[in-house]
């Protein structure tokens, strides 16, 4: 998904990638530990994402750009 920003955080990165329906679903899963950014398990929901993160969420995978 390409950001016109520096930034977008990453509750907000899976609800623009309809990897989530809700901002509370989002909250739920980061703090599950079923989000990997860069290969790590992120459970920081306002994670700052730039260009060139990858997220992976249930074994689908969105880069950030």
């Amino acid at each position: 998904m390409k950001i016109d920003t520096e930034y977008i955080k990453l509750d907000s990165f899976l609800k623009a990638v309809n990897a989530v329906s809700s901002g509370g679903e989002a909250k739920i899963i980061i703090s599950e530990g079923l989000v990997e950014v860069n290969g790590e398990v992120e459970q920081r929901r306002g994670r700052k994402l730039r260009p060139g993160d990858r997220v992976t969420l249930e074994g689908a995978s969105y880069q950030v750009e």
